[in-house]
């Protein structure tokens, strides 16, 4: 069994939906501005996927009722990063183990507070790795579960291969997500390689957005971007398709 093989049966043994590999060199300068250089010397990532629960988004719309933004808060994003970092470090204990160099990352730590970003993108690990394209809501956006996906990385110099080819973007004309965001966060311009992210997106309008909320009492919450994405809703359609047959 390769390599690859083994991570993927790994990762699904331990809950993971999306397991792949994406080749760093094809973003290498962005991500050594981002990270720093000591994320150089890895050449692959391995991008880490579980969706979110589809019933719990559904009702963001009505986030404002605690009970619903509880849950959201603590089910598909407490809880599923603390699986994603559970499985991230299981991966890479088994590649150490066999002798690589690893670097697990947290799922949801940032080491900016200015730049509001983390060390290393997992969305532009999960790109690299062919399970989606950066949408105009510059989250990852997956054919199936749509930009439903929280995602961790293991930076590694393990002799894998690149799972896919990275994805063109299928957001077409939708501004879904840029028409309903409560902050006007995004502009609406398409993903472009050697675009900074403040092309497309105010992070800080975002940032304040949810400090906003905790200074009202209220969970902080919004998620909305996530939401009404259509493709979110293309899993449901294959469910109800697979139902009709039986």
């Amino acid at each position: 069994m390769d390599l690859n093989k083994e991570i993927q049966n790994l990762a699904k043994a331990n809950g993971i939906f999306y397991c792949g590999v994406g080749d760093l060199s094809l973003a290498k300068e962005f991500i050594i501005q981002q990270g720093g250089n000591e994320l150089k010397d890895y050449p692959f990532s391995i991008s880490l996927g579980i969706p979110l629960f589809k019933d719990i988004v559904d009702r963001l719309p009505d986030r404002s009722q605690r009970s619903v933004a509880l849950n959201y808060k603590h089910h598909c994003y407490d809880v599923i990063n603390h699986r994603l970092d559970i499985a991230a470090s299981i991966v890479a204990s088994y590649l150490q183990d066999k002798g690589y160099r690893v670097l697990p990352l947290p799922a949801a730590e940032r080491i900016d507070d200015e730049r509001i970003c983390a060390s290393f993108s997992h969305k532009l690990g999960a790109r690299l790795a062919g399970f989606g394209w950066i949408g105009k809501s510059c989250l990852l956006v997956t054919p199936d579960h749509g930009p439903r996906v929280r995602w961790v990385s293991v930076l590694t110099d393990a002799p894998l291969e690149a799972s896919a080819d990275i994805m063109a973007s299928k957001c077409g004309n939708c501004t879904a997500c840029v028409d309903i965001c409560p902050v006007k966060a995004f502009t609406g311009l398409e993903f472009k390689e050697n675009e900074a992210r403040e092309v497309r997106y105010d992070a800080r309008k975002c940032e304040e957005y949810i400090r906003s909320l905790g200074e009202k009492g209220q969970i902080k919450v919004c998620g909305m971007c996530l939401y009404v994405c259509p493709y979110a809703g293309k899993i449901v359609s294959k469910m109800h398709h697979f139902l009709s047959t039986l």
